[in-house]
């Protein structure tokens, strides 16, 4: 072979190593999960801590996130300022003691999550009450004050779901969090009935015979229990502030086909409805969650739990309301594409997403690892799949009807520069509010297509827009539109400007 045929040869093999470049889609839900349970903030103190957070805010922006997903309750706990739960010792390092100098994470976050575009949704762990790692209670925790709402299993304090003050307890904790704050959702994980120890039972054999008449087994009583509770927390977030989103992260296997011939996954692993007593198709098909992200954190062809399968079986049968997936960084950096070994299995895994027209977008596990750029996962979604912005995916459950477009628009000369000016639409009720906006810019005779996000060059909450103006020998048309709380998109304004 010769050399120029050897090069020609060797830039084909780099071609094919490269991940192809990814279809933009103007609607996708680009979420991370930023967890506090791991300890990673315990005792930084407040100055530390909102910078690491402002770090990580303004990388994941690069990157485009547009939703975060801030863990604020994990064990009956509080990571904002609360009459009901002590402050959390993921937050000070002691529970009940308040940060010093003293600041409110939920409240900051919504702030700076909103000043970057980004929606912020508070997520909660309902039932667990005390992690193995915590060795001290409050004497304002709920388990210090009613210890027989409570039961110990393997090293945990778990609410008992069977308990209709439990159940009622975190609905009050949530309505609370809804009303004081503006978050855009409230978000459960997978944590209902505790993970099964080898060789532990559950301590509610009492609770189910006195309460479980009309069941015919334990399980299909400790479902029960919990279905009530997500209907529960559903109708309490619609009567407070119907526009935030409830959304949950289930285990990633329903049911394996061993134990459900018809509906399970070809997969062997712990089950969410037979292990945890979460029946999420039931909650998905009642309409009791606005969206579902399971947490499919195996590589593809894992032999107990193949990620391909998983994807495919999620879409197949949890389409009824959004379904986003939950993607484990590490694990997609560690494990090789088996069609191709010289890359990781993030292309391969996107290619799913592109493939199935059912998967509305991605919640990253975690944070911290698409920020530390590991496997180079964050410079692929900066410079490949999520390098356009996006706007979030539409609930027309919720509400399906536009707000008014913006008025007034105009482009004039200030102290900080060339502006765009507008004035938001009038609003009546909240389904009619603008609450976001959309810039679009597009060459001079270049079609106008709102369509495609390659155009997006912001999403703001302000009525104001700084230009990028050089030397005013440029024309270009700027568009822009107004979103609700919904992200419902309304008709579009233009001004034509020299730049």
């Amino acid at each position: 072979m010769t050399c120029k045929f050897r090069h020609i040869a060797a830039l084909l093999a780099l071609c094919l190593a490269l991940p192809a470049l990814h279809a933009a889609q103007k609607r996708e839900f680009r979420g991370a999960w930023i967890q506090c349970v791991n300890g990673q903030f315990t005792g930084m103190g407040t100055v530390q801590m909102q910078q690491t957070l402002t770090y990580q805010l303004d990388e994941l922006q690069k990157d485009g996130v547009n939703a975060i997903i801030f863990q604020v309750r994990p064990e009956c706990d509080a990571l904002y300022q609360s009459s009901l739960e002590p402050w959390s010792r993921f937050l000070t390092g002691q529970q009940g003691m308040a940060p010093s100098p003293y600041w409110d994470p939920l409240q900051w976050m919504v702030t700076e999550c909103h000043k970057r575009g980004m929606e912020l949704h508070a997520w909660i762990n309902p039932f667990r009450a005390k992690t193995k790692v915590t060795t001290q209670l409050a004497a304002t925790h709920i388990a210090a004050r009613y210890p027989d709402l409570v039961f110990p299993y393997d090293g945990l304090y778990i609410l008992n779901p069977a308990k209709a003050a439990n159940r009622e307890w975190i609905c009050r904790v949530a309505a609370d969090i809804v009303r004081r704050y503006d978050v855009d959702g409230l978000h459960i994980d997978d944590y209902f009935y505790p993970y099964p120890a080898p060789g532990i039972a559950i301590p509610d054999e009492t609770d189910y015979q006195s309460s479980g008449r009309g069941f015919a087994n334990i399980g299909d009583w400790r479902r029960h229990n919990v279905d009530i509770f997500i209907k529960q927390l559903h109708d309490t977030l619609r009567s407070v502030k119907p526009w935030v989103k409830f959304g949950v992260s289930p285990f990633g296997i329903y049911r394996n086909k061993r134990s459900a011939p018809e509906i399970g996954s070809d997969t062997n692993g712990l089950q969410n409805y037979d292990d945890l007593y979460a029946d999420i198709l039931l909650w998905i098909d009642k309409g009791w969650i606005d969206y579902c992200v399971p947490q499919i954190y195996w590589e593809i062809g894992n032999k107990a739990a193949d990620y391909e399968t998983l994807i495919k079986w999620w879409s197949k049968y949890a389409s009824k309301r959004p379904l986003y997936i939950g993607e484990d960084i590490e694990r997609t950096a560690k494990y090789a594409d088996p069609n191709n070994p010289q890359q990781n299995q993030m292309a391969a895994k996107y290619r799913l997403h592109q493939s199935l027209p059912n998967i509305g977008g991605t919640v990253l596990w975690y944070a911290k690892a698409a920020v530390d750029n590991i496997g180079g996962y964050g410079t692929q979604l900066r410079t490949n799949y999520w390098r356009y912005p996006a706007l979030q995916p539409l609930m027309p459950f919720i509400d399906n009807n536009a707000p008014g477009k913006p008025s007034k628009l105009k482009a004039l000369w200030t102290s900080d520069g060339y502006m765009l000016f507008w004035k938001a639409p009038k609003a009546k009720q909240w389904e009619d509010e603008a609450t976001k906006y959309v810039i679009y810019r597009f060459a001079k005779n270049e079609k106008i297509d709102t369509e495609d996000p390659a155009h997006i060059v912001g999403i703001t909450n302000d009525t104001w827009f700084l230009l990028p103006y050089t030397d005013g020998k440029t024309r270009y048309t700027y568009v822009v539109t107004a979103l609700d709380r919904m992200a419902n998109e309304s008709k579009a304004v233009k001004k034509k400007v020299k730049l």
